[in-house]
């Protein structure tokens, strides 16, 4: 996928670590990916939708590194960190968020973020696999409602 040009694309990977974002920017990165790739405040298209469903993917399987698995185990969203201690996820059609804490564990994600992540995902049952925090809670005898 590099291509023959190796020492181009390090600088072009260099600079792209370099950029300076804010928390809010990461949230509204998220947020633009949530909303099938429009702008939440300016309502501009900066995603073309048929790239989102790749784009999620990504993010999904590889988007947290070597820890993608346990990510998608424990979280359950499409995510993107940052060597920067910021951490940005999607939860497809709904939000976009974000957290910065700079400490970073052993995977270089930000400590807190990942517990924070982690927290939030449990309690609101924001994983894309329907884990709500009512169905954890349910024991084993007891069914869903029918309708």
């Amino acid at each position: 996928m590099i291509g023959d040009d190796i020492d181009g694309a390090l600088r072009l990977y260099g600079r792209q670590c370099v950029v300076g974002v804010s928390t809010r920017d990461l949230a509204l990165m998220a947020a633009t990916l949530a909303n099938a790739g429009r702008h939440p405040v300016t309502g501009t298209q900066a995603v073309k939708r048929e790239h989102l469903r790749d784009i999620l993917t990504l993010m999904f399987t590889c988007g947290m590194y070597d820890s993608s698995g346990s990510w998608a185990y424990t979280v359950g969203l499409p995510a993107k960190s940052g060597v920067s201690g910021g951490i940005l996820a999607v939860v497809p059609g709904r939000m976009g968020l974000a957290v910065y804490s700079p400490r970073l564990d052993d995977h270089g994600h930000s400590v807190r973020g990942v517990e924070v992540f982690k927290e939030w995902s449990a309690a609101r049952g924001l994983s894309i696999f329907g884990v709500g925090a009512r169905e954890r809670t349910r024991t084993s005898t007891e069914l869903p409602a029918s309708t």
